[in-house]
């Protein structure tokens, strides 16, 4: 990673924002947004405020993708519902799994 000791934040250019975005991304743990040596060049680069914006909701969002959510298992009910079918030898889709005679 580089050291951003060298670099004059007051005098960045849009390039050299771009140049080292990925850096500021990596650093700061997506948040690039709130890093407080940015904000005056954010407020003075809306173009690339937006940029930011829209590269912290896709990381926001593809860290959604890795977070258990509440919904993702099935409610106690339904497993309880599940096992007692089986108990009963009848399919979860409701048909009988009861063996199909075959005639030769």
């Amino acid at each position: 990673m580089t050291e951003f000791q060298s670099l004059d934040f007051d005098k960045m250019t849009p390039a050299d924002f771009e140049q080292y975005l990925p850096e500021f991304f990596a650093n700061g743990d997506g948040h690039v947004s709130t890093d407080p040596r940015l904000q005056t060049f954010l407020k003075n680069n809306p173009d690339c405020a937006a940029l930011v914006r829209d590269l912290e909701a896709i990381a926001d969002q593809a860290r959604s993708l890795f977070e258990p959510s509440e919904d993702q298992d099935p409610s106690d009910a339904v497993w309880s519902n599940i096992q007692n079918k089986l108990k009963q030898g009848v399919s979860v889709s409701g048909e009988d799994d009861s063996p199909v005679p075959q005639t030769v």
